[in-house]
């Protein structure tokens, strides 16, 4: 009734943050990080405008995680600092800009590849000598002038956080980086400082296994209990092995930043001395996957309204739109999931719908024509990229509505 109210005035579809349940969120990250300062991730958030206010909100929340390197152009265009870019690119044109840039804003780039290395220095030199190409590629933040950039590009290195027991035979974990041992990062760091274009300032090792896997499938207890076991292990395996790389790069470059976790590891990874800050920012919207988490329960903060359209028949109500499928494996778990009125599922075969979604339960005989249903997305910042802008409510009222990426015309995957 009170998300009814403050968007009584709207015509679904339309998408909302409830501010009260995404600030109790940002309190509950803090906490759960113990004063390590949290960058935030950018491509769970998708909004400036939310980007800058938790930034702003507490000295905990510390840089932005971004995710591509013309999407940490514009943001440094528009006043934000210390951006460290999660993956690797190959945007020729972005790279030029970042070079010829009269301050870098704090940007570093990701690596774990020498060819890495080769392809960035081959773009930037390509800048030196065609300032106009600098000039007009997307991003902004070009100046020409066809002269060498005054500064090192600043690189971080991503090392494999994966856990393989019985000597690798099994291998869990996301398949990132490459480098998985103490040597293989340390000899990038030496080819690194080797090259003069380049400034070594920070590692990074994401631990997907443990930060991005619920401990706490519903209905599956058993499951549960292997996937708590399993995380226990490879978060002590891995802080021996983080504190032995960090060790060991440092003495071939002082480290800025050592980063590490994710909204699901938070208060696991922050028991390393080795990590410096933490990276969290889908816990702040509180999607369905993170229901599944033993540790933590984020508060469902951003919501999407979907209207009712149709009444098929008894036990049903079709709602217009509402088929933004999370990206990952093909499972349940990545559809869209009803929240409000209670009661409501998806129809097992047609799903959450590109024009259409069935709804199905005792709570369908309700709904009328022209109603409104409450949607969750199984991601955080994809919701974004379906809407142009998020009403942000307080109490039963909108206080503010703000763009998205994609409200500002931004598109960067």
């Amino acid at each position: 009734m009170r998300l009814d109210r403050a968007t009584a005035a709207l015509d679904p579809p339309f998408a909302v943050v409830d501010l009260d349940a995404y600030r109790a969120n940002a309190r509950d990250l803090l906490r759960r990080a113990g004063g390590r300062p949290i960058r935030l991730a950018s491509k769970s958030i998708r909004c400036r405008a939310l980007l800058e206010r938790t930034l702003a909100s507490d000295a905990g929340f510390r840089g932005t995680l971004a995710f591509t390197l013309p999407e940490a152009l514009w943001l440094a265009d528009n006043g934000l600092r210390d951006l460290l870019v999660a993956y690797p690119t190959a945007d020729r044109a972005a790279l030029r800009i970042l070079a010829d840039r009269p301050d870098d804003a704090g940007i570093a780039l990701m690596v774990d590849d020498v060819a890495q290395l080769e392809l960035i220095e081959r773009a930037v030199a390509g800048s030196r000598t065609d300032p106009a190409g600098a000039s007009n590629a997307a991003g902004g933040g070009g100046t020409g002038g066809g002269h060498a950039p005054p500064r090192p590009i600043r690189l971080c290195i991503d090392a494999d956080a994966g856990w393989w027991p019985l000597g690798g035979r099994i291998r869990l974990g996301v398949k990132r980086s490459p480098l998985h041992t103490s040597e293989q990062v340390t000899a990038l760091a030496r080819a690194i400082v080797a090259r003069p274009a380049f400034r070594l300032v920070g590692l990074m090792a994401y631990e997907a296994q443990i930060a991005g896997v619920g401990d706490r499938p519903p209905g599956r207890p058993l499951m549960g209990a292997a996937l708590r076991t399993m995380q226990r292990l490879s978060a002590r395996e891995l802080a021996q092995r983080r504190a032995a790389i960090v060790a060991a790069v440092s003495a071939v470059a002082p480290l800025e930043f050592v980063n590490g976790g994710g909204t699901g590891s938070l208060e696991l990874t922050r028991a390393e001395p080795a990590v410096t800050e933490l990276a969290a920012g889908s816990g702040l919207y509180g999607p369905t996957l993170f229901d599944a988490y033993s540790r933590f329960s984020p508060l469902p903060a951003a919501l999407f309204a979907l209207p009712i359209v149709r009444r098929p028949g008894p036990g049903v109500a079709t709602a217009l739109g509402g088929g933004y499928l999370a990206s990952g494996p093909v499972d349940r778990a990545r559809l869209p999931r009803p929240l409000l009125p209670a009661g409501l599922r998806l129809d097992a075969r047609e799903g959450a719908g590109e024009v259409q979604t069935p709804l199905l339960g005792a709570a369908a005989d309700g709904l009328r024509v022209g109603d409104r249903v409450w949607m969750r997305h199984a991601k955080a910042g994809e919701l974004c990229e379906r809407f142009a802008e998020l009403h942000l409510i307080e109490g039963d009222v909108i206080v503010e509505t703000v763009p998205t990426y994609r409200g500002e015309g931004r598109t960067f995957l």
